[in-house]
């Protein structure tokens, strides 16, 4: 009876309470012509509710989004099937259960489905936020034609949309000095944006006069040929300190979201570029290597820094074993900046790495009353040989990032 009671509309309450008041007044007054009239308006909303409610409906419905991996700002579409089971139905108000990030909940009227009919509905979503988004359960509204009496109905099953970063792009690093993923001996240097197409090693005794690479030669003052029976990759990894204690700020609007766009357009980037990528945070190591002959792969780095977070971790991951610690090229995304960190961004770089390093002003996204002291480059750093850029939420990231040079 609550149930039924609680689908009743304003007007159904409405009639519900002017039916009820009008069998008082004919009692009262013994007026049967108002009492009967009374019962009529009463028993009709009460009548229709009964109806509606124990009427079971049979929909399903099936989604089919155009990309299940979309990127901030981009625009996804989502076809919606809508299929009728059981025996007709009325008017349909549907209700897609969208979250704010992508946009907003889509509703829809479907006209009434007979049986074993479906209905073909499409809508668009515009995701503002990183991370993996639920589309779904859907909710179904039906009334009756007097509108008095509406029932709501979840009709289960979702879909999930992972929305990656923003890629912003930058411009091109020339470094020098970088390691390959394998052979004995590496180019004397090469660029982030183009990777030489030709691998050259010092000359050794009986390798054929043929192979020999003059310009390289040219160039070096040294007998140099081409390494053609080694297949090599440049590599570099990608730090980003997503540690809670090194950010300020909350949500959208947090240092952490700029130091994730700032992982992710350099990801592409050195993708970009033919570098095998690694990356590492506070979480742990995700390696972006492919089989060999094939292009590297960035999608496995950019689905984990879409669902990145604050860690709670109070070190990051141990490198210091494996290939993890010499790649050619070592770019640090960094938050706050702490002696007791000093020894791990040391080790990075310890086996040659050229290092990269994008150091956040994270208090510029703290609430601040009063004037604070700017963030310069940490001194450390530079003594080590790294290149350092201090990011704020002023300075663009291709601009700090052409402040490597």
């Amino acid at each position: 009876m609550r149930r039924t009671l609680g689908a009743l509309t304003l007007r159904g309450r409405a009639f519900l309470a002017s039916g009820l008041t009008a069998v008082v007044c004919g009692l009262v007054l013994r007026e049967r012509d108002l009492t009967r009239m009374g019962l009529l308006v009463a028993v009709l909303p009460l009548a229709a509710a009964l109806f509606v409610v124990r009427r079971s409906q049979h929909l399903s419905v099936r989604r089919e989004p155009t990309a299940d991996r979309v990127g901030v700002g981009d625009t996804v579409r989502v076809a919606v099937r809508v299929e009728n089971g059981g025996p007709g139905t009325g008017v349909l108000l549907l209700e897609e259960h969208v979250p704010d990030e992508l946009g907003g909940a889509p509703r829809f009227v479907v006209p009434a489905l007979g049986r074993s009919e479906v209905s073909r509905l499409e809508y668009s979503a515009t995701p503002t936020t990183r991370g993996r988004h639920q589309v779904g359960p859907m909710t179904v509204r039906r009334r009756e034609p007097f509108g008095m009496v509406e029932v709501q109905q979840e009709l289960s099953g979702s879909t999930s949309v992972l929305v990656l970063p923003q890629v912003v792009p930058l411009p091109a690093l020339r470094l020098s000095g970088g390691r390959f993923s394998t052979g004995e001996e590496s180019p004397r240097s090469y660029s982030i944006g183009t990777v030489a197409d030709v691998v050259v090693r010092d000359y050794r005794r009986g390798d054929d006069l043929r192979r020999i690479h003059w310009r390289s030669t040219a160039r070096t003052g040294d007998l140099m040929v081409r390494n053609e029976e080694q297949l090599w990759q440049a590599r570099a990894v990608v730090v980003l300190d997503n540690r809670r204690a090194r950010h300020r700020g909350n949500g959208a609007g947090s240092s952490l979201e700029s130091a994730v766009v700032a992982a992710a357009s350099v990801v592409a980037h050195l993708r970009d570029a033919d570098f095998t990528v690694r990356l590492v945070t506070a979480d742990g190591v995700v390696d972006g290597r492919t089989e060999p002959g094939r292009p590297p792969d960035a999608a496995p780095l950019l689905d984990a820094l879409a669902v990145v977070g604050l860690s709670g971790a109070t070190t990051m991951p141990d490198l210091s074993t494996g290939e993890d610690s010499a790649p050619g090229v070592a770019v640090a995304v960094m938050g706050d900046d702490r002696p007791e960190d000093r020894p791990w961004w040391s080790r990075l770089t310890g086996r040659g790495a050229q290092g990269l390093a994008l150091r956040l002003d994270v208090e510029d996204w703290a609430v601040h009353t009063g004037t604070r002291t700017q963030v310069t480059p940490p001194a450390w750093l530079l003594q080590q040989g790294w290149h350092v850029a201090v990011l704020d939420r002023r300075t663009s990231l291709p601009t700090a990032w052409r402040g490597l040079l």
